[in-house]
């Protein structure tokens, strides 16, 4: 760089080098005639140099490089006008290389939530009294492969404040898959949250692929293995939810949306276990003002080695009433909830909800809540669940559910 220019740059910016430290540059020792003004413009953020710590004032530098520096001193607040119209065709191409490295520079972003839970809960019948207290924090990676693609990871902490358990803790790797585009399709691959018919038969991880098609009627077909999570399904002790595939037919009719579909489970509990459950679905939704509605009523067709399993209910419905909403973001929001269930044994295989399922013995009853944004980013949420078995209608169990979750 030119002597008088880096003298002009220096003096345009209007502020003394004093202020900065010393020897920003391996090769500007102190009694370098550019010392002063290479070192205000370091500090100022208008030039950085080279990897190895060098400022490399003897290299010919291109006319981008130069078009750089003068962007920068520009949103200092230089008077550099001269060199911006010297300069005008390299800072216009500039703006998309600026763009594009800004863009890179927020490749990766880390979100993050912690949340708080204690739950209550009063047994007859066959279930015990209980109790669960935990925090659980989960760290969010999101990577942008391209403008198509990206992938999302999740790791998860829980410790268990609750019982003979307390103290105890334990962390997993528990999500890792891309979403992107090919064609018309959206696509996400790998271990992910899958939420089948609102939530009513699955809502937990799996390992699986789901195709989507279409905008306000839309396609979706998913196929994969569910999460090792299940335990005690249809009276049996055991840990998977099976191989799935099926899919689902949504339409948004403006204030109204509906949707159709058909999940097939394979060999739940434990591989070759022969025990199979095909569940269709139909449902609805409609808002007014700041009321939801929604409704589903689902069948199975549970079987263990092609017989069916006639014991536990095969159909059932859920009706949801929601007011409102917290909104994390907006403090002092609010919400209320209220939910009732008539499920059989068949129609579910990791339900959504915080109540009482009975270890997927089919349940009845109902639940009603209340969330708030007691901060920015913090959200309070109480319910209460009333529930019973549908194989044993003795076997009762009512929750009080409370957690505050942290979101950053």
């Amino acid at each position: 760089m030119k002597k008088s220019l880096v003298l002009a740059m220096a003096m345009a910016l209007g502020v003394t080098a004093s202020a900065y430290a010393a020897n920003p540059f391996s090769d500007v020792p102190a009694g370098h005639w550019a010392y002063d003004s290479v070192n205000k413009l370091a500090a100022a953020g208008i030039v950085d140099g080279y990897g190895n710590g060098t400022f490399g004032g003897d290299r010919l530098m291109t006319r981008y490089e130069m078009a750089q520096i003068v962007a920068k001193a520009m949103a200092k607040g230089a008077n550099v006008d001269r060199l911006a119209a010297e300069f005008a065709d390299e800072l216009d191409s500039l703006g998309v290389r600026v763009a594009a490295l800004e863009k890179k520079s927020d490749n990766v972003k880390i979100t993050g939530e912690a949340r708080f839970r204690y739950a209550d809960s009063k047994g007859k019948g066959n279930v015990a009294d209980s109790y669960v207290g935990d925090l659980r924090s989960r760290i969010w990676i999101t990577g942008q492969v391209n403008d198509d693609w990206s992938y999302t990871g999740m790791i998860q902490n829980i410790q268990d404040f609750a019982g003979d358990y307390t103290g105890d803790e334990k962390t997993d790797f528990q999500r890792a898959y891309v979403q992107g585009k090919l064609g018309g399709m959206a696509v996400t691959a790998g271990r992910y949250n899958a939420f089948f018919a609102d939530g009513n038969i699955y809502d937990n991880r799996a390992d699986g692929v789901e195709l989507s098609y279409g905008d306000k009627v839309k396609l979706s077909l998913a196929a994969g293995k569910a999460t090792d999570e299940i335990t005690k399904l249809y009276v049996l002790e055991g840990t998977t939810g099976g191989n799935y595939a099926g899919g689902a037919l949504s339409a948004d009719f403006g204030a109204v949306n509906a949707t159709a579909g058909y999940y097939n489970f394979k060999d739940i509990l434990q591989k070759d276990s022969g025990i199979d459950n095909a569940i269709w679905f139909v449902g609805a939704g409609t808002s007014f003002g700041d009321f939801g509605l929604n409704a589903m009523y689902l069948k199975g067709d549970a079987s263990y080695q092609g017989h069916d399993l006639d014991g536990l209910d095969d159909d059932g419905y859920t009706v949801g009433l929601t007011w409102k909403g917290a909104e994390a973001a907006k403090a002092g929001s609010y919400g209320l909830f209220a939910n009732y269930y008539d499920l059989g044994g068949q129609t579910y295989i990791a339900h959504t909800t915080d109540a009482d399922t009975f270890d997927g013995e089919g349940f009845k009853g109902y639940g009603v809540g209340a969330n708030y944004t007691v901060a920015k980013n913090m959200v309070f949420t109480a319910a209460y669940y009333d529930t019973k078995s549908k194989l044993n209608s003795s076997d009762k169990d009512k929750i009080i559910w409370t957690d505050l979750t942290f979101t950053f």
